[in-house]
């Protein structure tokens, strides 16, 4: 059994990110157990907080999920030509204490996918978090991303992704990430 896990980089309710990451989950191939994961209640990183209470428990109980997952998927939004803030703030939260970093990202498979409004996907915020995924020593995956463009009529009001063509090229995504994921964890 591979384990995969998506992470949305959104908060909002009708979120395309969101959607993606609930239709991967729902197209998963036999043999993949997709978990879904979101940002919800991780505080803005402040050290001061983190030296007098730790990491708080939305960051820890966010880390053991990516801790039990063979592999990870950032469905990302680009939010000004980059990586979202709240999407970097709970990495940064991940990065701490420096002693977790191996055991959270180190050599983890990592891939991105995401979904924008605009006519260029996800393609800045993705190409953003190569350094950020680099420098945690994540393994990211360079078979495939995942880009949708002009997202808004692919979804429907509640964020769903109703779009046939869409959803099959996240299944192939999934699929070859996982098909990635497996062969990495057989070595």
């Amino acid at each position: 059994m591979t384990k995969l896990l998506g992470i949305s980089g959104s908060l909002r309710r009708a979120s395309f990110n969101t959607g993606l990451l609930t239709a991967a989950k729902a197209v998963a191939p036999g043999g993949v157990e997709f978990d879904t994961a979101t940002l919800h209640g991780i505080p803005l990183y402040d050290g001061d907080v983190e030296a007098e209470s730790g990491v708080p428990a939305p960051v820890e109980a966010l880390k053991q999920q990516i801790i039990a997952a063979d592999g990870v998927v950032l469905f990302t939004p680009e939010y000004n030509n980059s990586v979202p803030g709240v999407f970097k703030n709970a990495i940064d939260w991940l990065s701490r204490p420096p002693a977790d970093i191996r055991k959270v990202f180190g050599g983890r498979p990592f891939a991105l996918a995401g979904a924008s409004p605009g006519n260029f996907g996800t393609i800045l915020s993705q190409n953003a978090w190569l350094s950020v995924m680099r420098t945690l020593g994540a393994e990211l995956w360079s078979g495939k991303r995942l880009m949708v463009l002009r997202a808004a009529p692919l979804f429907d009001g509640q964020g769903q992704l109703t779009d046939e063509e869409t959803r099959e090229r996240l299944r192939a995504f999934v699929q070859a990430f996982a098909d990635y994921v497996a062969a990495v964890k057989a070595h």
